[in-house]
Protein backbone atom coordinates (compact mmCIF):
# COMPACT_ATOMS: atom_id res chain seq x y z
CA UNK A 1 0.00 0.00 0.00
CA UNK A 2 1.41 3.72 -0.84
CA UNK A 3 2.77 5.20 1.33
CA UNK A 4 1.59 9.07 1.84
CA UNK A 5 4.32 11.78 3.52
CA UNK A 6 3.38 15.42 4.30
CA UNK A 7 6.55 17.14 3.61
CA UNK A 8 7.04 20.04 6.62
CA UNK A 9 3.97 19.93 8.27
CA UNK A 10 1.69 22.91 7.24
CA UNK A 11 0.20 25.12 9.94
CA UNK A 12 -3.33 25.57 10.62
CA UNK A 13 -4.91 28.29 11.70
CA UNK A 14 -8.54 29.01 13.12
CA UNK A 15 -10.49 31.60 11.07
CA UNK A 16 -11.77 33.85 14.04
CA UNK A 17 -8.20 33.97 15.59
CA UNK A 18 -6.34 34.28 12.39
CA UNK A 19 -6.77 36.20 8.88
CA UNK A 20 -5.10 35.53 5.31
CA UNK A 21 -2.06 33.74 5.52
CA UNK A 22 0.85 32.56 3.01
CA UNK A 23 0.90 28.64 4.07
CA UNK A 24 4.74 28.84 3.39
CA UNK A 25 7.40 26.33 5.12
CA UNK A 26 10.23 28.17 5.65
CA UNK A 27 13.39 28.04 6.78
CA UNK A 28 13.12 30.80 9.75
CA UNK A 29 17.12 31.12 9.89
CA UNK A 30 17.79 30.88 6.01
CA UNK A 31 14.52 33.05 5.18
CA UNK A 32 14.27 30.54 2.11
CA UNK A 33 11.27 28.59 0.93
CA UNK A 34 11.41 25.62 0.78
CA UNK A 35 10.09 22.59 -1.86
CA UNK A 36 7.25 20.78 -0.02
CA UNK A 37 5.75 17.39 -1.76
CA UNK A 38 3.64 14.50 -0.98
CA UNK A 39 5.58 11.47 -1.09
CA UNK A 40 4.08 7.91 -1.83
CA UNK A 41 5.16 4.85 -2.57
CA UNK A 42 5.12 6.24 -5.71
CA UNK A 43 4.94 10.13 -4.43
CA UNK A 44 4.17 12.95 -6.09
CA UNK A 45 6.92 15.47 -7.01
CA UNK A 46 5.18 18.09 -6.24
CA UNK A 47 6.94 21.68 -5.43
CA UNK A 48 4.64 22.39 -2.54
CA UNK A 49 3.02 25.40 -1.82
CA UNK A 50 2.83 26.05 1.73
CA UNK A 51 -0.15 24.22 3.57
CA UNK A 52 -0.89 23.05 0.16
CA UNK A 53 0.49 19.66 -1.34
CA UNK A 54 1.20 19.64 -5.02
CA UNK A 55 0.46 16.17 -4.61
CA UNK A 56 -2.06 13.02 -5.23
CA UNK A 57 -3.39 10.81 -2.50
CA UNK A 58 -2.99 7.18 -2.24
CA UNK A 59 -5.43 6.25 -5.00
CA UNK A 60 -3.55 8.94 -7.75
CA UNK A 61 -0.32 6.71 -6.52
CA UNK A 62 -2.10 3.18 -8.07
CA UNK A 63 -2.51 5.60 -11.12
CA UNK A 64 -4.96 8.07 -11.46
CA UNK A 65 -5.84 11.24 -10.07
CA UNK A 66 -8.90 11.67 -9.22
CA UNK A 67 -11.25 13.54 -10.68
CA UNK A 68 -9.02 13.01 -13.97
CA UNK A 69 -9.82 15.05 -17.11
CA UNK A 70 -10.57 13.42 -20.40
CA UNK A 71 -7.85 14.04 -23.39
CA UNK A 72 -8.06 14.13 -27.24
CA UNK A 73 -6.18 11.09 -28.86
CA UNK A 74 -3.25 13.51 -29.67
CA UNK A 75 -1.39 16.55 -30.43
CA UNK A 76 -1.68 16.89 -34.18
CA UNK A 77 1.20 19.01 -35.51
CA UNK A 78 2.16 21.28 -32.67
CA UNK A 79 5.73 22.83 -31.58
CA UNK A 80 6.30 24.08 -27.87
CA UNK A 81 9.62 25.87 -26.15
CA UNK A 82 10.33 22.93 -23.52
CA UNK A 83 11.06 24.77 -20.21
CA UNK A 84 13.37 23.24 -17.32
CA UNK A 85 13.23 26.31 -15.71
CA UNK A 86 12.07 26.87 -12.10
CA UNK A 87 8.97 29.06 -11.32
CA UNK A 88 7.13 30.44 -8.59
CA UNK A 89 3.66 30.40 -7.81
CA UNK A 90 1.80 32.64 -4.94
CA UNK A 91 -2.07 32.04 -5.13
CA UNK A 92 -5.01 32.52 -3.93
CA UNK A 93 -7.90 30.36 -3.25
CA UNK A 94 -11.48 30.74 -4.94
CA UNK A 95 -13.34 31.52 -1.70
CA UNK A 96 -11.79 30.13 1.73
CA UNK A 97 -11.71 26.44 2.09
CA UNK A 98 -12.41 24.41 5.21
CA UNK A 99 -9.56 22.06 6.20
CA UNK A 100 -10.37 21.04 9.77
CA UNK A 101 -11.83 21.38 12.48
CA UNK A 102 -12.02 21.33 16.51
CA UNK A 103 -11.75 17.92 17.87
CA UNK A 104 -9.92 17.09 14.66
CA UNK A 105 -10.75 14.22 12.33
CA UNK A 106 -11.23 11.71 14.77
CA UNK A 107 -14.12 13.74 16.66
CA UNK A 108 -14.83 16.67 14.52
CA UNK A 109 -16.90 19.07 16.82
CA UNK A 110 -17.62 22.81 16.99
CA UNK A 111 -20.56 24.96 15.51
CA UNK A 112 -19.28 24.68 11.88
CA UNK A 113 -19.38 21.23 11.87
CA UNK A 114 -22.89 20.79 13.21
CA UNK A 115 -24.60 23.09 10.94
CA UNK A 116 -23.08 20.60 8.22
CA UNK A 117 -19.94 22.35 6.40
CA UNK A 118 -17.32 19.47 6.03
CA UNK A 119 -12.99 19.44 4.86
CA UNK A 120 -12.82 20.56 1.53
CA UNK A 121 -16.07 22.94 1.31
CA UNK A 122 -15.66 26.22 0.24
CA UNK A 123 -17.15 28.86 1.81
CA UNK A 124 -18.25 31.70 -0.74
CA UNK A 125 -20.20 34.45 0.81
CA UNK A 126 -21.26 35.22 4.52
CA UNK A 127 -25.14 36.87 4.48
CA UNK A 128 -24.42 37.38 0.82
CA UNK A 129 -21.33 38.94 0.92
CA UNK A 130 -18.59 37.47 -1.26
CA UNK A 131 -14.90 36.52 0.85
CA UNK A 132 -11.96 37.62 -0.54
CA UNK A 133 -9.62 35.82 1.62
CA UNK A 134 -9.96 34.42 5.27
CA UNK A 135 -9.46 37.98 6.98
CA UNK A 136 -13.19 38.36 5.54
CA UNK A 137 -14.30 35.51 7.74
CA UNK A 138 -12.78 36.42 10.86
CA UNK A 139 -14.49 39.48 10.40
CA UNK A 140 -17.72 37.83 10.11
CA UNK A 141 -17.37 35.97 13.03
CA UNK A 142 -16.29 38.47 15.33
CA UNK A 143 -19.03 41.02 14.46
CA UNK A 144 -21.69 38.29 14.44
CA UNK A 145 -22.57 38.93 18.03
CA UNK A 146 -23.58 35.47 18.48
CA UNK A 147 -26.45 35.78 15.62
CA UNK A 148 -26.95 33.21 13.11
CA UNK A 149 -25.07 33.70 9.69
CA UNK A 150 -25.96 32.32 6.36
CA UNK A 151 -22.61 30.51 4.83
CA UNK A 152 -23.35 30.22 0.67
CA UNK A 153 -20.64 27.54 -0.12
CA UNK A 154 -19.27 25.42 -2.21
CA UNK A 155 -18.91 20.84 -2.16
CA UNK A 156 -17.48 19.24 -5.39
CA UNK A 157 -18.84 22.15 -7.77
CA UNK A 158 -22.40 21.85 -6.25
CA UNK A 159 -23.21 25.23 -4.37
CA UNK A 160 -25.39 24.79 -1.04
CA UNK A 161 -26.13 27.09 2.22
CA UNK A 162 -25.83 26.70 5.96
CA UNK A 163 -26.52 28.53 9.12
CA UNK A 164 -24.14 29.17 11.50
CA UNK A 165 -24.40 30.33 14.98
CA UNK A 166 -20.79 31.29 16.34
CA UNK A 167 -20.27 30.26 19.98
CA UNK A 168 -18.19 32.63 22.87
CA UNK A 169 -15.00 30.42 23.43
CA UNK A 170 -13.44 30.47 26.57
CA UNK A 171 -11.43 34.06 25.50
CA UNK A 172 -14.88 35.57 25.39
CA UNK A 173 -14.29 35.50 21.20
CA UNK A 174 -17.01 34.45 18.96
CA UNK A 175 -15.82 30.73 17.40
CA UNK A 176 -16.96 28.21 14.86
CA UNK A 177 -14.68 25.70 15.33
CA UNK A 178 -13.15 25.29 11.71
CA UNK A 179 -9.70 25.78 10.14
CA UNK A 180 -9.16 27.39 6.84
CA UNK A 181 -6.54 28.24 4.44
CA UNK A 182 -6.89 30.94 1.66
CA UNK A 183 -3.51 30.83 -0.07
CA UNK A 184 -0.05 29.34 -0.58
CA UNK A 185 3.39 30.26 -2.58
CA UNK A 186 5.82 27.55 -3.48
CA UNK A 187 8.33 26.47 -6.58
CA UNK A 188 7.87 24.39 -9.42
CA UNK A 189 9.16 23.67 -13.00
CA UNK A 190 8.24 24.61 -16.70
CA UNK A 191 7.22 21.65 -18.88
CA UNK A 192 6.58 23.53 -21.49
CA UNK A 193 5.68 27.49 -23.47
CA UNK A 194 3.44 27.85 -26.78
CA UNK A 195 5.04 29.98 -28.71
CA UNK A 196 2.10 32.02 -29.88
CA UNK A 197 0.13 32.51 -26.97
CA UNK A 198 2.82 32.81 -24.56
CA UNK A 199 0.69 30.17 -22.53
CA UNK A 200 2.81 27.49 -19.95
CA UNK A 201 2.08 24.57 -18.12
CA UNK A 202 3.69 23.51 -15.37
CA UNK A 203 4.57 20.62 -12.59
CA UNK A 204 2.24 17.54 -13.89
CA UNK A 205 -0.51 17.30 -11.85
CA UNK A 206 -2.32 19.23 -9.77
CA UNK A 207 -1.88 21.74 -6.42
CA UNK A 208 -3.63 19.66 -3.73
CA UNK A 209 -4.38 20.53 -0.27
CA UNK A 210 -1.66 19.08 2.30
CA UNK A 211 -4.69 18.53 4.67
CA UNK A 212 -7.37 16.98 2.85
CA UNK A 213 -5.31 16.02 -0.45
CA UNK A 214 -8.18 17.71 -3.14
CA UNK A 215 -7.57 20.13 -5.69
CA UNK A 216 -7.43 23.50 -4.82
CA UNK A 217 -9.79 25.42 -5.71
CA UNK A 218 -7.79 28.77 -7.57
CA UNK A 219 -8.68 31.93 -7.42
CA UNK A 220 -6.24 34.07 -8.84
CA UNK A 221 -2.47 33.21 -8.76
CA UNK A 222 0.98 34.94 -9.92
CA UNK A 223 4.19 33.32 -11.03
CA UNK A 224 7.34 34.57 -9.75
CA UNK A 225 10.77 34.63 -10.17
CA UNK A 226 12.97 32.29 -8.36
CA UNK A 227 16.52 31.80 -7.73
CA UNK A 228 18.10 27.83 -6.50
CA UNK A 229 20.15 28.34 -3.79
CA UNK A 230 20.78 24.70 -2.71
CA UNK A 231 19.56 20.70 -3.22
CA UNK A 232 19.21 18.07 -0.48
CA UNK A 233 20.30 14.72 -2.00
CA UNK A 234 17.50 12.30 -2.24
CA UNK A 235 18.14 8.81 -0.61
CA UNK A 236 15.97 5.63 -0.32
CA UNK A 237 13.45 6.46 2.13
CA UNK A 238 13.70 10.23 2.18
CA UNK A 239 13.33 12.49 -0.57
CA UNK A 240 15.79 15.19 -1.51
CA UNK A 241 14.57 18.52 -2.22
CA UNK A 242 15.43 21.83 -4.35
CA UNK A 243 15.69 24.93 -2.18
CA UNK A 244 14.96 28.35 -3.42
CA UNK A 245 13.80 31.82 -3.10
CA UNK A 246 11.25 34.23 -4.27
CA UNK A 247 13.32 37.13 -6.05
CA UNK A 248 11.43 40.70 -7.00
CA UNK A 249 9.61 40.75 -10.53
CA UNK A 250 6.09 39.28 -11.56
CA UNK A 251 6.73 36.32 -14.43
CA UNK A 252 3.23 35.49 -15.54
CA UNK A 253 -0.18 34.96 -14.00
CA UNK A 254 -1.27 30.96 -12.97
CA UNK A 255 -4.73 30.45 -14.94
CA UNK A 256 -5.87 27.48 -13.80
CA UNK A 257 -5.62 24.43 -11.44
CA UNK A 258 -6.04 20.77 -12.83
CA UNK A 259 -5.27 17.06 -12.43
CA UNK A 260 -2.64 17.24 -15.13
CA UNK A 261 -0.87 20.49 -14.43
CA UNK A 262 -1.03 24.00 -13.31
CA UNK A 263 -1.96 26.69 -16.48
CA UNK A 264 -1.25 30.08 -17.30
CA UNK A 265 0.72 33.06 -18.70
CA UNK A 266 4.84 32.99 -18.66
CA UNK A 267 6.58 36.07 -19.85
CA UNK A 268 10.02 34.71 -20.91
CA UNK A 269 11.08 31.82 -23.12
CA UNK A 270 13.77 29.57 -22.59
CA UNK A 271 17.50 30.20 -23.78
CA UNK A 272 19.88 27.28 -24.05
CA UNK A 273 19.93 24.42 -26.22
CA UNK A 274 16.22 24.74 -26.42
CA UNK A 275 15.74 28.39 -27.26
CA UNK A 276 13.77 27.37 -30.10
CA UNK A 277 10.33 25.30 -30.29
CA UNK A 278 10.67 21.56 -30.67
CA UNK A 279 7.62 19.03 -31.67
CA UNK A 280 5.19 17.86 -29.26
CA UNK A 281 5.18 13.71 -29.42
CA UNK A 282 1.21 12.48 -28.88
CA UNK A 283 1.76 9.29 -26.83
CA UNK A 284 1.87 6.95 -29.66
CA UNK A 285 5.50 8.35 -30.70
CA UNK A 286 6.89 7.63 -27.15
CA UNK A 287 9.17 4.53 -27.01
CA UNK A 288 11.05 2.66 -24.73
CA UNK A 289 14.40 3.19 -24.08
CA UNK A 290 16.78 6.43 -24.09
CA UNK A 291 15.52 10.08 -23.12
CA UNK A 292 16.47 12.94 -21.40
CA UNK A 293 14.93 15.16 -18.84
CA UNK A 294 15.23 19.23 -18.45
CA UNK A 295 16.04 20.85 -15.05
CA UNK A 296 17.67 23.58 -12.68
CA UNK A 297 19.72 22.98 -10.18
CA UNK A 298 21.67 25.38 -7.83
CA UNK A 299 24.11 26.60 -10.95
CA UNK A 300 21.07 28.08 -12.26
CA UNK A 301 20.95 26.60 -15.36
CA UNK A 302 19.30 24.45 -17.00
CA UNK A 303 20.38 21.14 -17.57
CA UNK A 304 19.76 17.75 -19.78
CA UNK A 305 20.12 14.83 -18.37
CA UNK A 306 20.23 11.03 -19.34
CA UNK A 307 17.06 8.63 -18.49
CA UNK A 308 14.99 5.63 -19.97
CA UNK A 309 11.72 5.21 -20.23
CA UNK A 310 9.81 1.79 -19.50
CA UNK A 311 6.09 0.62 -18.96
CA UNK A 312 4.53 2.82 -21.35
CA UNK A 313 0.47 2.74 -20.61
CA UNK A 314 -1.04 4.35 -23.73
CA UNK A 315 -4.23 4.61 -22.25
CA UNK A 316 -3.32 6.45 -18.74
CA UNK A 317 -5.07 9.63 -18.40
CA UNK A 318 -3.27 10.43 -14.53
CA UNK A 319 0.23 11.01 -13.91
CA UNK A 320 1.61 8.19 -14.27
CA UNK A 321 1.83 7.27 -17.99
CA UNK A 322 5.28 5.65 -17.75
CA UNK A 323 8.18 4.74 -15.88
CA UNK A 324 11.55 6.44 -15.72
CA UNK A 325 14.93 5.82 -14.36
CA UNK A 326 17.89 8.46 -13.78
CA UNK A 327 20.85 6.93 -15.84
CA UNK A 328 23.16 10.30 -15.91
CA UNK A 329 25.81 10.03 -13.76
CA UNK A 330 26.23 13.24 -13.09
CA UNK A 331 22.61 13.68 -11.62
CA UNK A 332 22.67 10.31 -9.75
CA UNK A 333 25.40 11.84 -7.91
CA UNK A 334 24.49 15.30 -7.21
CA UNK A 335 20.89 14.82 -6.60
CA UNK A 336 20.39 10.94 -6.32
CA UNK A 337 17.56 10.87 -9.10
CA UNK A 338 14.39 12.34 -9.03
CA UNK A 339 13.98 15.19 -5.85
CA UNK A 340 11.09 17.59 -4.87
CA UNK A 341 10.79 20.26 -6.91
CA UNK A 342 11.37 18.47 -9.95
CA UNK A 343 7.97 18.12 -11.16
CA UNK A 344 7.01 19.82 -14.42
CA UNK A 345 10.88 18.68 -15.68
CA UNK A 346 10.17 17.85 -19.34
CA UNK A 347 11.16 14.76 -21.30
CA UNK A 348 13.15 14.95 -24.37
CA UNK A 349 13.24 11.95 -26.55
CA UNK A 350 14.01 11.66 -30.50
CA UNK A 351 14.14 15.42 -30.79
CA UNK A 352 10.55 15.49 -29.39
CA UNK A 353 9.14 16.97 -26.09
CA UNK A 354 7.15 13.61 -24.88
CA UNK A 355 6.17 14.35 -21.33
CA UNK A 356 6.95 15.61 -18.18
CA UNK A 357 8.08 14.32 -14.71
CA UNK A 358 5.26 14.00 -12.14
CA UNK A 359 6.15 11.05 -9.06
CA UNK A 360 9.33 9.93 -7.64
CA UNK A 361 9.68 6.12 -5.70
CA UNK A 362 10.06 6.92 -1.82
CA UNK A 363 12.60 3.62 -1.91
CA UNK A 364 14.47 4.16 -4.95
CA UNK A 365 14.59 7.94 -5.81
CA UNK A 366 16.70 7.01 -8.92
CA UNK A 367 12.72 5.95 -10.51
CA UNK A 368 9.79 7.79 -10.97
CA UNK A 369 6.90 8.64 -13.32
CA UNK A 370 5.92 10.57 -16.11
CA UNK A 371 2.80 11.96 -17.91
CA UNK A 372 2.03 12.25 -21.53
CA UNK A 373 2.49 16.08 -22.97
CA UNK A 374 -0.32 14.89 -24.93
CA UNK A 375 -2.50 14.70 -21.77
CA UNK A 376 -0.82 17.85 -20.52
CA UNK A 377 -1.70 19.80 -23.29
CA UNK A 378 -4.95 18.70 -23.94
CA UNK A 379 -5.90 19.84 -20.48
CA UNK A 380 -4.50 23.35 -21.08
CA UNK A 381 -6.99 26.40 -21.33
CA UNK A 382 -7.95 26.46 -24.83
CA UNK A 383 -7.46 29.97 -24.30
CA UNK A 384 -4.26 29.72 -23.97
CA UNK A 385 -3.11 26.94 -26.76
Amino acid sequence: MAREKRGGGPQRYFPHLKGTHFMRNIDQKNKKLRVLTAALAAAVLALLLPGAVLAQDAAAAHGMPPDCAAVSSDVGEISLYPGGMPFGVKFYTDGVLIVGFSGGAGSPSGPAYAAGLRVNDTIMKIDGKPLSDASDLTDAIKQSGGRTLKFDCRRGGSDFTVELTPKRGRDGQFQTGMWVRDSGAGIGTVTFIVPSTGGFGGLGHGICDADTGKPVPLGRGSVVSVTISGLTKGLPGTPGEIKGYFTPGKEGTVIQNSDLGVFGLYRDTPTGNYSNPIPAAGKNELKEGAATMLCTLDSGEIGEYAIEIHSIDRSAVGGRCFSIRVTDPALLERTGGIIQGMSGSPIIQNGKLVGAVTHVLINDPSAGYGVFIENMYNAMPEILR
